[in-house]
């Protein structure tokens, strides 16, 4: 009996120290800064020019769990809001040749991050979900860092992450008769800010 207790206590403290490190290594979680980030895109026009727009509403959470290398991300797009500069493009895109907002209104990416070097990841495993499809997308980020927030003093991470995807793949191949090259170049560049 009195070989027990020690025994149980034993068993006990490996099972509190164990709960103490899972608690110290749970991912931390962060929030997308929708006035720090706009997912912007380039796409062919006939082969003569290539017209650049960016999306002036999202939202969205990263976590990231530097011991474990693992992360996660959830970016979700206002496709209504989409900005090529020019009013008339601007409404061209959201009918239903393009984007067809009224019926799709946001598109997502949802991925994993990998690749860790030196504490920071360097891709995202994704899918990209636009115009009611989804299709793997993966990006590579280019730049990930992370400091201290100067005014909220919380943890704010902020990454540049590109990747291409064929835009017919999505369902949405206008001006593919007319020669436009259906490869569309994505870049999401994103702050989030750690939450308490």
């Amino acid at each position: 009996m009195s070989t027990r207790l020690p025994l149980a206590r034993a068993l006990l403290a490996a099972a509190l120290s164990f709960c103490a490190a899972t608690a110290v290594a749970a991912p931390a979680v962060y929030e997308i800064d929708p006035a720090h980030t706009f997912p912007s895109f380039e796409a062919d026009h006939m082969g003569i020019s290539v017209w650049r727009g960016k999306f002036n509403r999202s939202s969205g959470q990263i976590t990231l769990d530097r011991q474990a290398q693992t992360g996660s991300v959830n970016v979700v797009i206002d496709t209504t809001s989409i900005d090529y500069g020019l009013d008339e493009m601007n409404e061209h895109a959201r009918n239903d040749t393009l984007l067809d907002t009224a019926k799709f209104p946001q598109a997502t990416y949802k991925g994993t991050l990998a690749d860790f070097r030196d504490g920071a990841p360097t891709r995202v495993k994704g899918e990209l979900t636009l115009h009611g499809v989804t299709r793997p997308v993966d990006l590579t980020i280019r730049r990930f860092k992370c400091i201290p927030h100067p005014l909220n003093k919380r943890e704010l991470c902020g990454a540049d992450a590109y990747g291409d995807f064929q835009r017919d793949a999505f369902g949405i191949d206008a001006g593919k008769d007319y020669g436009f090259d259906m490869t569309v170049s994505l870049r999401i560049q994103v702050e989030a800010t750690r939450k308490p």
